[in-house]
Formats: C-alpha cells, sequence, structure tokens
C-alpha cells in the first residue's frame, strides 16, 4: 500500500487574512473575470473565478466583487486570501500567483452557502479597475488547437530551462494517471483500460510504477521487466507517454538498489532507446536518506541510461517522499545550491492533497522559477492514500501545477480499496473504466481535469 508522509501540518487561515507584498500592487489596465459554478448542492456550492489580466503586467493584485442579495457567503477559498464583509467579497493573491503578466491569468475559487437563488456576482474589480473583459483592443487570435495524439503533436520530449518542452521547444504540461502496484493490480491494465484511459480521459500519459521491494521486481527481474516493456507499447500505440517509474520506498535510500536500478536502467533504455514516448523516473520517494546520497545515486544511473538512451528525461526523485525536503524540515535551496551533474533532467515532487497544503504550494512555487518540476505522484486524499477527498486542496493544487505547466501523474488509475484509487473495487473485472458508475469521488474530479483540451504550442 502507499506510504506513510512525515505529515506536516501546513495550517493556513483562508478568510479574512491580510497578505503582504513585496512591492505594491499598480492599477490594472483591463481584465477578464470567468465565474463558473463547478457544483451545487442543497445550499450550497462550488465555484471556479478565472482572473485574466489584459493591461499592463502587476505585481500585487486585489479582486473586489459583490454577492447578489440572496444570502451567498463564502466559506472557504483557495489559492488566494478571502475575506466578505456583508455583500462584498474581496480576493487577494498569494505569493504563487500575485504577478500577473499581460495575459496571464490566476484561478482561484471558493466554497459557499446560499437561500434562494444564486446568482451570479456583479461588479468584478481588479485593483479597483472594472473587469469589462476588454482594454479597448481585441487581443489577437490563439493558436488554432492541433489535432493528433500528445506524442504525434508534441515527439520527443526534452528539458529547456525550467519547463519541459516539446519538438518545437515550447513548454507543455502533461496530465495523467499512474498505476498502482503492477504485481497485485496488472488486471487493471488492459487493451480496455488502456482504450479509456486515451480516449475518454484524454490522458497525456501513463506512469507505470514498478516496485522493487514488495513482492515486486527483485522477485521476477526479467518478468516485471517485459511487463514494463509491455506497457510502454501500449502506450505508444494510443499515442500517450510512458512514464517508467522504478518504485523505490522501503528502504528508502535508493543506493540499496543501485545495482538492480542499473540493470533495470540499461535494459529498458536499450530496448525503448528508438521510442519518442519514454521518460525514465530513477527513483520514486527516497526517505532517511540525505540529498547527497540521492543526487550520488542519481550521478551513477543516468549514464547508464544515457548510455543506450542519450535524448530521454530522466527523473530524479527528492528527500522526504520527493517533496524537495520539506517534509524533512528543509526546502529546495539543497537541490538548487547542489544539482545533479547531468543535462535534460528534471525533479519529482509528490503531495497528497488532504496532508500537504500552503506550506508544501509555496515551496513548489518559488522552486518552479530554478528547477525543472514534475509532480510524478500526487494524491487528492490524505498521504496514506486513504481518508476524505480534500477537494479545495487538490483544486488549489491543480491550479497552480497548470498555471506553472508542471506536469503531473494521479494515484491511482486502480481499483484498490482505498480513497485514492479512481475506480470502485472490483471495476478491473469488467471492461468500463469510464462511467459515473465505477469512478469514486477522486477518480470522477481527475477524469474531468484530466480529460479538458490540451493547449500543446507548435510554433
Amino acid at each position: 500500500m502507499k506510504r506513510l508522509f512525515a505529515l506536516l501540518a501546513a495550517l493556513a487561515t483562508v478568510l479574512g487574512l491580510t497578505a503582504a507584498f513585496s512591492s505594491p500592487a499598480v492599477a490594472a489596465t483591463g481584465c477578464k473575470v470567468d465565474y463558473t459554478v463547478t457544483s451545487q448542492w442543497t445550499g450550497g456550492f462550488q465555484a471556479g473565478v478565472k482572473i485574466t489580466n489584459l493591461g499592463a503586467p502587476v505585481n500585487g493584485w486585489t479582486l473586489a466583487f459583490t454577492m447578489p442579495e440572496s444570502g451567498q457567503k463564502v466559506t472557504q477559498g483557495w489559492n488566494a486570501t478571502w475575506s466578505q464583509s456583508g455583500s462584498a467579497v474581496t480576493v487577494v493573491g498569494v505569493d504563487w500567483n500575485r504577478s500577473l503578466a499581460t495575459g496571464g491569468s490566476a484561478d482561484v475559487g471558493f466554497t459557499g452557502t446560499f437561500t434562494g437563488a444564486n446568482p451570479k456576482p456583479t461588479a468584478f474589480t481588479l485593483n479597483g479597475v472594472a473587469c469589462t473583459g476588454s482594454t479597448g483592443e481585441e487581443p489577437p487570435p490563439g493558436p488554432d488547437p492541433v489535432d493528433g495524439t500528445p506524442v504525434e503533436v508534441n515527439g520527443q520530449l526534452h528539458v529547456c530551462g525550467v519547463n519541459l518542452c516539446n519538438q518545437y521547444n515550447r513548454p507543455v504540461q502533461l496530465r495523467g494517471m499512474s498505476t498502482h502496484g503492477i504485481q497485485w493490480f496488472d488486471a487493471c491494465y488492459n487493451t480496455a483500460s488502456l482504450d479509456a484511459l486515451a480516449n475518454d480521459w484524454k490522458s497525456d500519459l501513463l506512469r507505470i510504477s514498478m516496485y522493487v521491494q514488495e513482492d515486486g521486481y527483485e522477485t521476477d527481474p526479467a518478468g516485471f521487466t517485459n511487463r514494463v516493456n509491455r506497457l510502454v507499447d501500449m502506450a505508444e500505440a494510443r499515442g500517450m507517454y510512458a512514464l517508467i517509474d522504478f518504485h523505490t520506498l522501503t528502504p528508502g535510500d535508493p543506493n540499496y538498489n543501485l545495482e538492480r536500478s542499473k540493470t533495470f536502467f540499461a535494459s529498458v533504455a536499450a530496448r525503448n532507446a528508438g521510442k519518442k514516448n519514454v521518460i525514465y523516473e530513477i527513483t520514486n520517494e527516497p526517505n532517511g536518506v540525505s540529498w547527497s546520497g540521492i543526487k550520488n545515486y542519481a550521478e551513477q544511473v543516468i549514464p547508464v541510461v544515457r548510455a543506450a538512451d542519450p535524448d530521454a528525461v530522466v527523473i530524479v526523485g527528492t528527500r522526504g517522499w520527493s517533496s524537495l525536503g520539506v517534509s524533512d524540515g528543509s526546502n529546495e535551496s539543497e537541490v538548487v545550491n547542489n544539482p545533479v551533474n547531468a543535462s535534460n533532467i528534471m525533479y519529482a515532487f509528490h503531495f497528497y492533497a488532504a496532508s500537504h497544503k500552503d506550506t508544501y504550494r509555496a515551496t513548489l512555487s518559488r522552486a518552479a522559477s530554478r528547477l525543472p518540476l514534475f509532480v510524478t505522484e500526487f494524491g487528492t486524499v490524505s498521504a496514506t492514500g486513504g481518508g476524505a477527498l480534500d477537494r479545495s486542496s487538490t483544486t488549489a493544487w491543480l491550479d497552480l501545477l497548470d498555471q506553472l505547466k508542471i506536469s503531473y501523474a494521479n494515484w491511482t488509475y486502480s481499483d484498490a480499496d482505498e480513497s485514492s484509487a479512481a475506480f470502485r473495487p472490483g471495476t478491473c473485472a469488467g471492461s468500463d473504466y469510464s462511467s459515473s458508475g465505477v469512478l469514486t469521488e477522486s477518480g470522477a474530479l481527475l477524469k474531468s481535469r484530466i480529460s479538458t483540451a490540451d493547449s500543446f504550442p507548435t510554433s
């Protein structure tokens, strides 16, 4: 089953806080607000608010709007500091989204209560300027959508600066799902399930989670290597990227598995070197080990991959269960100041939304300006893999990843008897992997996010 993170209680007061900015806010010269009620129930609702700056860049923003006279009250908000006085609502940007370039946007949201009807709020302003959706000049049209599968459009991926980039040297975000341990849930990964993932979920990638211990690779190296390769082929046939995860967890020091890792990656890299859809994750969640120990491991394994497959992206796990050290009381500075000596690499970041909140989001936001990051695993629930879905924290996380163009894979595309699973128990004995009847709360939320249209740039 899933790991226990070192739980940090990153508690933040969502309502009624005052934000401090490094420089004063300036007036916006044009803005647009898209307000959407994403779900509604008796006496309550959830809404998303997308703020787009159409004018000059701003560093520090405040959105204001008026609730209709029908008893609407903000109860909890995310991705900003929310407060309400009477019918007037004030929303202040936080550290990771306070700067809005021309054309830049911030996605925030809240849950609320209401009585009677639930009409749309009015009088949206950004830094005191009415959001009319225009600056008086029509913005240039966006690029036309490009037909094709994710791999057909983007081709061989590589790292450029702090971004994952496609064959056109443009930053892209991949969104997808992770398998559970293939030694336990092999029945979940078949023709029907991968067809559903590619065509109904419209996933960009499949993370193939191959545990090393826990009845995994060490028990049958050849058998597990062959199973990983077959899943790579199945992803390729459907135009999805395949993220090969060497799922080290217990023991947490990846050096324990150094020789196994070299053997495995020499084999899969040689076999898959001609493919454009393969990404290598060389260690899953290092724990109980220093960053220097992880770095030493990476600098021995990456040359093995490169010897056979010189062009593929390689992802390195980070300290504290791939939390950039946050779960060990550290932060991203240890990686920034002592990066792995290799090119075309990224660093893994993992979170579980009910356990890891503002402190983790702030770390990710800071690190994203210095390091190429890939969220190779996250959950919508607690770090145990169980407990209730934390919808507001998950939404805040996904909005942030979208904003920063950080790719992600959700744990898990399986019917495990735990709330992090996308499917209800028993689903993998059938052939339906998409309808509401087989999806858990977590699965329904992830499918709705992943299946939205990609915007892969080609020029």
